[in-house]
């Protein structure tokens, strides 16, 4: 297809240059050859009278051109998807669909496990991809390779919709036989024990320990690091270690193992996760669809219960 002199095709190729800074990785995402490549490159470059990728040692940088392109170039895509995504009916039981959803593995057990056993009922061609939360959700959502972020609610964008999914509060998960003194959990208990905790992203960001020390002044002592909340729980078993995690994940857990769940020695915010979308998607009917079927799921989850 062309715009006047422009062949909008050559917008699939930009826009792959632009994100992997590379004519070898770019031909990889597009499943073209190189030399294909390289010459759409050469087309581009005569379009815009601009180098746009310039060699800089052993690897290639954008040109401050290339860099204003980025996003606009991503937008023009995202709408064009959105608009041959667009039907006017959406049938779950005939469609043939795959979603990318960003979500922690404690969303993942306790949220989408239930909606993809719901999904198999209602909608067998609907299939989902699960990508964990990392240091770029927002970037991955906002250049479309990811279709729904699932994250707390502190870290949505105010520059997209989103939406509230479910709350949680949080509890302290201990090994059955761990020894408590004669009243129980206590504040100072608790700075006495040892740790397991979560960490994510390619920084090993622990936002919990981040919180725990600006509120009470003091760091846990903290034995175990891991990057999945489900492998918390494992953790504590046969030892006085103590976890402070989720609510229903606690629950869970504590079904399957032998664990004690114990209220927090503390006051603890509520978790509130949000979905969150792209304005491109606001109108895709499947997507409205796939959002109020997680709706639907959260809200028969019902509220934590007791400890």
């Amino acid at each position: 297809m062309r715009l006047g002199h422009f062949d909008l095709n050559l917008f699939v190729t930009l826009d792959a240059l632009l994100e992997t800074r590379s004519i070898s990785r770019a031909a990889e995402r597009l499943h073209i050859g190189a030399s294909a490549t390289s010459s759409a490159l050469g087309r581009l470059r005569e379009h815009f009278k601009d180098e746009l990728l310039v060699q800089v040692g052993r690897r290639m940088e954008l040109t401050p051109l290339a860099e204003t392109l980025r996003q606009p170039v991503r937008d023009v895509l995202l709408r064009s998807q959105a608009t041959l995504a667009t039907r006017s009916d959406f049938d779950p039981s005939r469609a043939m669909r795959r979603f990318v959803i960003n979500a922690s593995d404690y969303a993942t057990t306790v949220l989408l496990a239930p909606l993809a056993a719901q999904l198999e009922q209602v909608a067998p061609g609907v299939t989902l991809d699960i990508v964990s939360l990392g240091n770029y959700n927002l970037e991955q959502l906002e250049r479309g390779e990811v279709d729904l972020a699932i994250y707390p609610e502190r870290n949505a964008s105010p520059d997209h919709p989103h939406q509230p999914v479910f709350e949680d509060r949080f509890c302290c998960l201990v090994w059955q036989d761990h020894v408590l003194p004669p009243e129980g959990l206590s504040f100072a208990h608790y700075m006495r024990s040892r740790h397991v905790t979560a960490q994510f992203g390619d920084q090993r960001i622990a936002s919990f320990e981040s919180w725990f020390t600006s509120t009470h002044g003091m760091a846990r002592d903290i034995a175990i690091t891991a990057s999945s909340f489900n492998a918390l729980p494992a953790l504590v078993v046969g030892t006085q270690r103590i976890v402070t995690i989720q609510h229903r994940l606690a629950q869970l857990y504590a079904s399957l193992m032998p664990l004690r769940m114990l209220p927090t020695p503390f006051e603890m915010p509520t978790l509130r996760l949000v979905m969150q979308w792209t304005h491109h998607q606001e109108h895709d009917m499947a997507h409205a669809w796939l959002r109020q079927q997680l709706l639907e799921t959260a809200a028969a989850l019902g509220a934590p219960g007791g400890d």
